[in-house]
C-alpha cells in the first residue's frame, strides 16, 4: 500500500479503531494521553520529521526551513518547562505544506492556533519562551510521549489521541481497523433504527464463559 492511498484510508478511520486493531499485534504505540490536539476536530496523517532539543526552539525553526511537505514535525523537549513553539510555527507549517506540529512539551499563542487549520498537538501551555541560542538534533530517534519516533515514521492524531508507526504497521492494522468501524456503523444505525445493543453483542454468552472459567471474547454479532 502506498502512502497517499495509506493516508486517505486513515482520514476515513479514527484513532480508536484503528488502536482496537492493533490490540492484539502491539505493533503501534500510542503517545502518552497529556499530549492532546490544540486545534480540536482536525485529523492528523504524516511523516515524522524529528527534532530534539531543550529549553531552546532554535532547532525547531531548522526543522520548518528543512521538513518538506506532508511531513509533521515531532518535537522531544527533553522536559522543557518553557514554551518552544507558538502561533507563528504552525502559519508557517500550513504555508509549506506540512502535515502538523507535534510537541512533547509546552506550546503558546493557543488563542490564535485554535484558527489555524494545521493539526497541532503540545503536552500543556506556557506563556514563557526559550532562547535561540543552540542548535541541537534533527532526523534522529526521540522519544514523544513514551513512543519512539524515527524519521519516517507515520503519525496519525484525532481529537482521542496520536499513534505512531511504521508503515508496514499501518498497512497491516489498516484493514482490520476499517473492519471495526463499518461493524460499530452497522450497531449504530441498528440502536437508531430500535434494536438493542445486546442483540447485536455476546454479551451474556461471553459473561456465561469467563464466569465458567472459559476462554472467550466480547464480539460484535453483526
Amino acid at each position: 500500500m502506498v502512502f497517499s492511498q495509506m493516508k486517505q484510508r486513515l482520514l476515513l478511520l479514527d484513532t480508536a479503531c484503528v488502536c482496537d486493531a492493533d490490540k492484539e499485534q502491539g505493533r503501534l504505540g500510542v503517545v502518552n494521553p497529556a499530549i492532546g490536539s490544540v486545534r480540536r476536530g482536525l485529523k492528523l496523517v504524516g511523516r515524522a520529521y524529528t527534532v530534539r532539543c531543550h529549553e531552546d526552539f532554535l532547532t525547531v525553526i531548522k526543522a520548518l526551513r528543512d521538513a518538506g511537505a506532508g511531513e509533521v514535525i515531532v518535537i522531544d523537549s527533553q522536559n522543557s518547562r518553557r514554551a518552544l513553539t507558538g502561533e507563528l510555527f504552525p502559519t508557517e507549517a500550513r504555508r509549506k505544506g506540512l502535515a502538523g506540529i507535534v510537541i512533547d512539551g509546552f506550546c503558546r499563542d493557543t488563542a490564535a492556533i485554535r484558527e489555524l487549520d494545521v493539526p497541532y498537538y503540545a503536552r500543556g501551555v506556557n506563556c514563557a519562551a526559550g532562547t535561540t541560542d543552540r542548535l541541537f538534533e534533527t532526523q534522529v530517534t526521540i522519544n514523544c510521549g513514551g513512543v519512539s519516533v524515527n524519521p519516517g515514521d507515520i503519525l496519525f492524531g484525532d481529537d482521542d489521541g496520536l499513534v505512531v508507526g511504521t508503515e508496514r504497521d499501518f498497512s497491516q492494522t489498516i484493514p482490520l481497523a476499517e473492519q471495526i468501524q463499518d461493524k460499530e456503523q452497522t450497531i449504530l444505525e441498528g440502536m437508531r433504527q430500535g434494536r438493542s445493543l445486546f442483540q447485536m453483542l455476546n454479551f451474556d454468552e461471553h459473561c456465561a464463559k469467563l464466569e465458567a472459567g472459559e476462554p472467550s471474547k466480547l464480539q460484535f454479532l453483526v
